[in-house]
């Protein structure tokens, strides 16, 4: 085979190979709502994450988008493990989160990815008035 055939060969299986992981990410989303928080509040403010997850590879990448907040988002992350109602410490940060929309990605630990894939993640969004959270949505499939 000629180099110019093997190198074409291989080419085309990275390219199988990429688009093959990247077809098994798992879609996820969090809507996120003032009367999702603990303990629920009155916000007008609205989000929405589209998330992608490879387990392959651990991958967590996801799109924030928000609107109507009290104030500015003085920070974002993924919160858990925690069912819906109850609360938990950060698992993984969302950096540049003060201004919509927020794209992102990181790696899980085994144990972050067991807690996502079991719905035990949540997106919060804190504000000056409210820095325990001010809108909130649970990671679902």
């Amino acid at each position: 085979m000629s180099k110019i055939k093997i190198a074409l060969v291989t080419l085309a299986l990275g390219a199988t190979v990429a688009f093959t992981s990247s077809a098994f990410a798992e879609k996820m989303k969090a809507t996120l709502d003032g009367k999702s928080e603990t303990p629920p509040n009155a916000s007008a403010g609205k989000g929405e994450a589209d998330i992608d997850y490879d387990a392959a590879t651990k991958k967590l990448t996801w799109k924030l988008t928000y609107s109507g907040l009290s104030g500015p988002a003085t920070a974002a992350h993924f919160h858990g493990p925690a069912e819906p109602g109850k609360n938990a410490g950060v698992a993984v940060a969302i950096p540049n989160a003060t201004s919509s929309p927020v794209q992102g990605s990181a790696t899980l630990t085994d144990a972050q990815a067991a807690d996502l894939t079991a719905g035990k993640y949540y997106v919060n969004i804190h504000t000056a008035a409210n820095p325990a959270g001010e809108i909130r949505g649970q990671v679902t499939k």
